[in-house]
């Protein structure tokens, strides 16, 4: 009997993630949601079967790729483009049922790593015994090297902002604790959470960004806002400045604002912060309002046309990283074979590929300078309470 199903919206929405590569977003989900929707209506199979059926099918690529000749490798560029929707269906299939597991996150990971090493030797490998080139065997040495070389590197630049961001929550806890003030939010999570704002030009989306009556005035305020490096601004003209227009000196990195919508991003701790100095009227309570981090300001004042593209691409749910493992994989395995160019696309995306690394080691860089005013804030705003 067909389980009861959400209509195709629906499952849209629970499915597909409000940002992913555009490959996915114009060559996969369109495939991808349809056919896990009638899967789960209609079948018993679950997200690590289909995990199974990508790893299987991504083999059969392999050996199409290990022949050599064009016929073979277009059959196992198509093979490996079902490969990577069935891969893409075991998320969403977790996500609509409820079904996911720690193991099965494990497990598709592996199969990820395992698929790409052994498609690459293949590919090169049975171009390297057609042609007798050696250079092949040097590209598949690339390929398995910037694969891995790319998980590593977002492996540690995820530890790095999580380390951040628990250093900051709890120098907020603290302030909290002492002030009772302000909650916490990140920049980055709003953002996340509505993808639709566009700061320049869509002000009804912009609208919940807005500052709340403004809180009593607090000794920690004031030596807050006399700090150059960093200070406490409503969030509207914080998030104005970061993406309209550099600004003219160094852009605060913690401001203050009212939640987006609610929307701010699970394992955002609640933790307090710093007000503006501006008196509330005497018959009004003090409203507590939340403070935002941005650990991003000075990556967008020194590239404020960057933040327009961001907004574009991600009305259409497309991720600013516009050349990931994903699209890597994809002009490997995929465009490489189909058009029989396979040194050429393979050097081609490996370039690219490392073009937008290096551009997210350069952001992670100007981040940790954010981070380090934000920091040096709270100690310069604490220390004229403490003595």
């Amino acid at each position: 009997m067909p389980r009861d199903i959400p209509p195709l919206a629906e499952v849209r929405r629970i499915t597909e993630k409000k940002r992913d590569a555009w490959w996915t977003v114009m060559l996969v989900d369109p495939v991808a949601t349809p056919l896990v929707r009638w899967i789960a209506k209609y079948t018993r199979a679950t997200p690590n079967q289909l995990t199974w059926g990508a790893f299987l099918v991504g083999l059969g690529s392999a050996a199409c790729f290990a022949q050599g000749d064009w016929r073979w490798l277009l059959l196992g560029a198509v093979l490996y483009h079902v490969s990577f929707i069935f891969d893409c269906m075991d998320g969403k299939l977790a996500r609509l049922t409820g079904t996911g597991s720690v193991f099965g996150a494990w497990l598709d990971f592996v199969f990820d790593r395992i698929r790409v090493l052994v498609c690459s030797v293949a590919l090169m490998g049975g171009q390297y015994a057609r042609t007798d080139d050696v250079l092949y065997l040097w590209l598949a040495l690339a390929v398995a090297s910037l694969d891995a070389l790319r998980y590593i590197d977002s492996l540690e630049i995820f530890k790095i902002r999580h380390g951040m961001r628990k250093q900051i929550k709890a120098r907020m806890r603290a302030a909290r604790k002492a002030e009772n003030q302000a909650e916490l939010a990140f920049m980055e999570d709003l953002l996340r959470e509505n993808p639709e704002a566009d700061l320049e030009t869509d002000r009804d989306t912009v609208a919940p960004l807005e500052p709340v009556a403004p809180l009593e005035a607090a000794p920690a305020a004031s030596a807050m806002e006399a700090t150059p490096a960093t200070s406490v601004t409503p969030a509207a003209s914080s998030l104005e400045t970061a993406s309209a227009a550099p600004a003219t000196s160094a852009a605060p990195a913690l401001s203050a604002t009212s939640a987006l919508d609610g929307a701010s991003a699970p394992g955002t701790a609640a933790a307090t912060g710093a007000a503006t100095d501006v008196p509330a009227p005497a018959s009004a309570p003090a409203r507590r309002r939340t403070a935002v981090v941005d650990l991003h300001q000075e990556f967008r004042r020194r590239f404020p046309w960057w933040v327009r593209c961001r907004n574009f691409l991600l009305r259409h749910r497309i991720r600013a990283h516009l050349i990931s493992g994903i699209e890597f994989q994809m002009g490997v395995f995929i465009i490489g074979p189909a058009v029989d160019a396979v040194v050429a696309t393979t050097v081609v995306s490996g370039v690219l590929l490392l073009i937008f690394e290096l551009a997210i080691i350069y952001k992670l860089l100007l981040s940790t300078r954010d981070f380090t005013r934000t920091i040096n804030s709270f100690e310069t705003a604490a220390a004229p309470v403490n003595s």
